[in-house]
């Protein structure tokens, strides 16, 4: 075992990066800490609207032939917290409130769950503690949390009673025991291994990765649903969505939000995400709680916006 890694840390975890080995990233970002004053520039931001409004979006999945549910699978994604100085903690708060009010079956984390310091994981703790939903939540990490440190963060998510998938999948409890969710670690900062988040997984198939990236790390394998965020939708948006700028990366790039149907395969969603990268300010791009409810063949595949 490395130094580097943690004792928790699943077997195949690469090791978690320190600080010391990124010294300019690190510098830059203790500087824009100090200039966003330990986020009281957010929370401004906050309270006139800058950061946008949690807003809840839809759509539904009709599974491809020969594949069952006892019922429809209500499932709930939302992705890239940014915990910490770009992002004011209210918008936590009005997440776990659109969480309640939507009552998913099963709810899916996307990373990025803190920006400059792994220890403002804390500012999270409120609703990780509450982000629960009847057949469990799962998570994956982003690559802010490798470059911050992922070990407290994977550990304040496994605390909260959170399945981290780093390579690895779980299988829902009964009745929808052949649905697994299947993780990756991210894709360019991590060691994503395909090969093991699909071992032994269910007939049904959904797949969670941080950035839409993950999809062609796939090989042919098949999914039901993919899940990603990463992209933020740009973070700062032209009117009707169009994003200023867009990550890099072969597929951020190309699905930067939305629905898309892969060639060969099932529909990748896309999140805005929920925090802030950068600088506290979201502009036609408002945070995302989404919501994705899968069905048998027969019931309708229609977005609802």
């Amino acid at each position: 075992m490395s130094a580097n890694t943690p004792p928790s840390a699943p077997p195949g975890a690469p090791p978690t990066s320190a600080k010391s080995a990124r010294p300019i990233r690190h510098a830059t970002e203790r500087t824009l800490d100090a200039l966003l004053l330990k986020g009281r520039v957010a929370s401004l931001s906050y309270r006139l609207g800058g950061l946008g409004r949690v807003r809840v979006t839809r759509y539904s999945v009709a599974l491809g032939a020969g594949k069952a549910l006892p019922r429809p699978l209500k499932i709930g994604f939302a992705s890239d917290f940014h915990a910490g100085p770009t992002t004011h903690p209210g918008l936590f708060d009005d997440l776990r409130l659109a969480l309640e009010a939507e009552r998913p079956d099963l709810l899916l984390l996307g990373g990025d769950y803190v920006s400059f310091d792994a220890a403002y994981i804390a500012a999270l703790g409120g609703f990780l503690g509450g982000a629960h939903a009847p057949l469990g939540t799962y998570a994956v990490i982003g690559n802010h949390d490798i470059w911050n440190g992922r070990a407290p963060v994977e550990a304040a998510l496994r605390e909260a009673g959170i399945g981290v998938l780093v390579n690895r999948g779980a299988r829902l409890a009964a009745p929808f025991a052949h649905v697994s969710v299947c993780g990756i670690d991210d894709p360019w900062t991590g060691a994503p291994d395909v090969d093991a988040a699909f071992a032994d997984a269910g007939d049904i198939k959904l797949f969670l990765t941080h950035s839409p990236d993950g999809v062609v790390l796939l090989g042919g394998r098949g999914y039901d649903a993919a899940f990603a965020g990463h992209t933020h939708g740009g973070q700062i948006a032209a009117p009707g969505g169009r994003p200023l700028f867009r990550p890099s990366g072969p597929a951020s790039g190309k699905y930067n939000y939305g629905r898309y149907d892969i060639p060969g395969n099932g529909p990748l969603f896309v999140s805005c995400g929920v925090g802030c990268a950068g600088i506290p300010l979201r502009l036609n791009a408002d945070p995302e709680l989404l919501i994705c409810t899968l069905s048998d063949p027969s019931a309708s595949p229609d977005i609802v916006f």
